[in-house]
């Protein structure tokens, strides 16, 4: 188009290009408007989904999560039950303390530094009862300790209402009857501040103590027996009465259960084994953990003798009129078998009997007995007496021992049975092993009149007999007469020949308790009873020859109406009348004297 000299090329050009322009300016800002627009509406809407998930959908969650934050739980520990003895004297104590969690591990603090610790602003400590064992070594492997539970055991099935953290019974009677002894915990609500400040408790829930229990223990008679046994490196003493109850239980070397119980504070006393945790751990030659009256094995030499007796005597193959010859020694192709005395002294004892080979633990007559009944028909009347399987004391750690067969021999040793095997086997040597508890209730067999009882440790229970009618009146009485006379002038327990005690309260009955003839003429032996015990002693080998044997006596007095049934082990270090029956006769005097 032509224009005029009043709009010049310049003018005309120029406007076009601004209406361009200024329609995509306005278009741009519409754009962006509308864009804005969009953009507003879909942020609402993603909050308004989010507010609706926080507090509709997942509101619950939430508040549980803010409430935790600011409130929080403390349990409150149940008191622990206490364990009395026979006569209602307590054996533990719950002494004030408190508990602290450290990652896995849970750490008790006495009562003194706990306080000393919250004053530094200290937080997380809970409230607990430590245990005490007053009386330490003394009763450690009866009652045995608690400690923090494991993973293990919190995978188990009787633990399954436990919690990482919680404290169980370890060992002995806290750990048989940890599910009586432990209480259930209480709980405590309180609230706190943004920097973790308590501010207020909100509620709470008591704990429920644990139920006490009473044990057959006569806690005077257990230190009697522990102090006896003082001068013993290893060895153990088991006290029960005719129905399996039992009295003391003495275990060496023995371990103070304070240390894993109370706070690193404690010290243990000046004349304790072991100072540390670290160094009745560390003893693997000693194990002080081992409870070596129903977990130690040995051979029991000559106390095995009553079984011997008892086998020949019941299947009839010898009667109070048996006799054998001895002759000190005797020969079986290229090995000999000799009696003690005859080792010892040089001396023959002439014909005995079963009554004088008990009184005077004759080798001769039991080798050529043991001959007689054979190994077979032998084991089968040990297992009657209950050894080669656990008794089933209420305890943790009991073993089963060993009675040998020839079919045993022959798959465990891969050798025939021979009849050396059975000489040594009819005094109680050889393969044959046994715990201190079995010979203690092998003993109680023929103090009560052969029934035997299921040995226990919780008060007020019934008597379980495990077997009774394998013997007749006729085998007790004379065994019971053997062991007798053993212990009386002529026999080899010559630490209890004449056995006198001052207490009055005894009734002379002529069998059980006897005068005391000084009596008549010493005013300083008047109110002195002489008791009647039966008893065994055992010498038993082992190892080689420049090692000392293990000594033994068992026994029951009053001999006919028995009270107590005693049963010595120490290990490597001498003849059971030298060394077991002095130990014996201490306890004796302890029960027998109140």
């Amino acid at each position: 188009m032509k224009t005029g000299e009043a709009f010049p090329d310049y003018i005309s050009t120029g406007s076009k290009s601004k209406l361009r322009d200024y329609a995509s300016s306005a278009g741009t800002k519409h754009a962006r408007g509308f864009f804005l627009l969009i953009l507003f509406i879909a942020v609402l809407g993603i909050l308004s989904i989010r507010l609706v998930h926080l507090q509709i959908i997942n509101g619950s969650y939430y508040r549980e999560l803010s409430d935790s934050n600011r409130i929080r739980t403390q349990a409150i520990h149940a008191p622990r039950g206490i364990i009395f003895d026979r006569n209602g004297t307590p054996l533990v104590f719950n002494v004030p303390g408190f508990r602290k969690k450290e990652k896995d591990r849970t750490i008790l603090i006495s009562r003194e530094k706990a306080l000393g610790l919250i004053a530094q602003g200290e937080q997380g400590l809970e409230v607990d009862e430590l245990r005490n064992y007053p009386y330490g070594e003394v009763l450690s492997h009866t009652l045995g300790y608690i400690g923090q539970i494991s993973q293990i055991e919190l995978g188990e099935k009787d633990f399954s209402n436990y919690h990482g953290g919680d404290l169980i019974g370890k060992m002995g009677i806290e750990k048989e009857y940890e599910h009586s002894l432990t209480g259930i915990d209480g709980k405590r609500l309180f609230e706190v501040n943004s920097n973790g400040k308590e501010i207020r408790t909100l509620g709470s829930t008591d704990p429920m103590p644990g139920q006490n229990i009473t044990l057959t223990i006569d806690m005077n008679l257990q230190k009697a027996a522990f102090n006896a046994m003082k001068s013993v490196v290893k060895g153990a003493v088991v006290v029960t009465n005719k129905q399996g109850e039992v009295l003391a239980l003495v275990s060496k070397p023995s371990f103070d259960p304070n240390l894993f119980t109370l706070d690193e504070t404690y010290k243990t006393p000046s004349d304790a084994a072991y100072r540390s945790i670290s160094t009745i751990l560390s003893d693997s030659n000693n194990q002080p953990l081992l409870n070596r009256a129903i977990g130690g094995v040995y051979p029991p030499g000559s106390t095995f003798k009553l079984i011997t007796a008892s086998s020949g005597l019941e299947d009839k193959l010898i009667d109070e009129n048996y006799k054998v010859e001895d002759t000190g020694i005797f020969s079986v192709g290229a090995f000999s078998f000799a009696n003690w005395y005859f080792t010892q002294y040089g001396k023959t004892e002439g014909a005995v009997n079963v009554v004088k080979a008990i009184q005077r633990s004759n080798d001769i007559f039991f080798y050529k007995l043991a001959e007689l009944i054979g190994v077979d028909k032998l084991s089968e009347m040990a297992k009657k007496f209950g050894l080669g399987s656990k008794l089933g004391i209420d305890l943790d750690g009991e073993e089963a021992g060993t009675v040998p067969t020839s079919s045993w021999k022959k798959e465990y040793i891969k050798e025939p049975w021979y009849l050396g095997d059975t000489y040594h086997y009819g005094i109680g040597q050889g393969y044959l092993l046994t715990t201190p508890l079995q010979v203690n209730m092998w003993t109680s067999v023929i103090a009560n009149g052969g029934i035997l009882y299921e040995p226990h440790l919780l008060k007020n229970q019934s008597a379980k007999i495990k077997n009774q009618n394998f013997l007749s009146s006729k085998t007790v009485d004379l065994i019971r007469q053997g062991m007798i006379e053993s212990c009386s002038t002529g026999g080899v327990a010559w630490p209890l020949f004449e056995f006198k005690i001052q207490n009055s309260k005894f009734k002379i009955d002529g069998k059980n308790f006897l005068e005391v003839p000084e009596s008549t003429s010493s005013g300083s032996m008047k109110g002195y009873r002489q008791v009647t015990i039966a008893c065994k002693t055992g010498t038993a080998q082992h190892g080689g020859e420049q090692t000392l044997p293990h000594s033994w006596i068992t026994l029951f007095a009053p001999a006919y109406d028995p009270q107590v049934i005693v049963t010595v082990l120490s290990e490597s270090s001498g003849e059971g009348s030298n060394i077991a029956g002095p130990i014996a006769k201490k306890i004796l005097e302890e029960w027998f004297s109140k």
